[in-house]
């Protein structure tokens, strides 16, 4: 009865239909891929508050860790630089322009008058003299006229290149950190309010290792945290060099756990392979590597588990049960069938086997697709 059963841990595996003679078992583990792993270095040196513990899970935009660094004021002086060169440079131009503007001005007045007065043949030899004075000038005002503008622009890369700095550092937009913001009833940028550089998390995933304590100084690009995507894994698998001719027409592929409590046998996942460019001669074997193509609660870095690769064959399907399920009764090897007409009954069969990959066996014969034999 159902209670006899629970108390035995008596448990149960469907018959299924399989591609045995076309299946290759390798055994292998779970490893991060590597690009799961990202690290979180210091910009510019300074003291580390740390704001997350290891083991714990941060979503994109959490903060990890602050720091105040000494080099800080000096990028905060240099964009102050940058706009105060931007406005003389500015105040420049329009001197020059007005300049300019000034001295044509005075050219078209007496050039005016000079041809007022040769109508009247009546001619100013100081008033010539001036007037080509104010046009020999123009040349000399428009250079510098040139050189402020120049000036505006230089101040302009100047003012670029310490926000794309200090953007860097920070982490915000050159935008963000020039828009207005009111600290402590002064609207200033946002820049000039910051003296704490928080560090957010780009992606989503653990803290898996603190390179520092809380409160200790780093100097710039030391490393101060790292976080991993614990779903971004792949499957390493060790395969025999001699499967390598029959991996080249691969049909599909399953990853599953080994026979473990709690788990169910058939629970695999589906999986991209490819084979890996290491090779060991020693061990005869070679690397294949495999992305499943969905989560499961098992599949995690460091675990154990199989690959079952589906190689392209002539032979067909097969009934098969689970390796685990047959036992020797002398030099007789049987399972127990489940009665399809009383579920609390067994039937003992002897077992007509025929090829096995290791953990499923066909059965040549005593079995039906829809019957289930006893497991564990």
């Amino acid at each position: 009865p159902a209670t006899v059963r629970r108390n035995l841990g008596i448990t149960f595996a469907p018959v299924e239909r399989r591609r045995v003679d076309a299946t290759i078992r390798i055994p292998g583990a779970f490893e991060l891929q590597p690009r799961a792993r990202r690290e979180y270095r210091m910009n510019l040196p300074g003291r580390v508050q740390l704001l997350v513990d290891q083991y714990q899970s941060v979503e994109p935009g959490d903060v990890l860790f602050r720091f105040e660094s000494p080099d800080w004021p000096e990028l905060q002086h240099e964009i102050i630089t940058g706009e105060q060169l931007i406005a003389s440079a500015g105040a420049e131009i329009e001197v020059a322009v007005a300049a300019l503007a000034e001295a044509e001005t005075r050219i078209g007045v007496m050039r005016g008058r000079l041809t007022e007065l040769a109508r009247a043949d009546f001619k100013r030899a100081d008033l010539e003299a001036e007037a080509a004075e104010l046009e020999a000038s123009l040349p000399r005002l428009r250079a510098q006229q040139r050189q402020a503008e120049t000036t505006l622009e230089n101040a302009k890369r100047t003012l670029e290149h310490a926000l794309h700095r200090a953007s860097t550092v920070t982490g915000l937009t050159e935008e963000e950190l020039e828009a207005l913001d009111e600290h402590d009833g002064i609207v200033e940028p946002t820049y000039r309010a910051i003296a704490w550089i928080d560090v957010v998390a780009l992606d989503a995933g653990v803290v898996e290792l603190l390179a520092v304590t809380d409160g200790a100084f780093a100097a710039a690009t030391d490393l101060v945290l790292s976080t991993v995507d614990p779903d971004a894994v792949r499957f390493r698998a060790a395969a025999l060099q001699a499967d390598l001719p029959r991996l080249q027409q691969i049909a599909g592929a399953r990853i599953v756990p080994p026979p473990t409590p709690g788990l169910d046998l058939a629970d695999g996942v589906a999986a991209d392979v490819a084979i890996g460019l290491e090779a060991h001669p020693e061990e005869r074997t070679m690397t294949v590597l495999a992305t499943p193509a969905d989560a499961r609660p098992w599949i995690r870095p460091g675990v154990s588990a199989f690959l079952e690769i589906v190689v392209e064959s002539t032979g067909g399907y097969a009934l098969a049960i689970p390796r685990a399920a047959i036992v020797r009764d002398g030099l007789t090897h049987v399972f127990f069938r489940r009665d399809p007409k009383d579920a609390n009954k067994a039937i003992r069969v002897e077992a007509d086997l025929g090829v096995s990959d290791g953990r499923w066996v066909a059965i040549n014969s005593g079995i039906a697709l829809n019957d289930e034999i006893v497991l564990h």
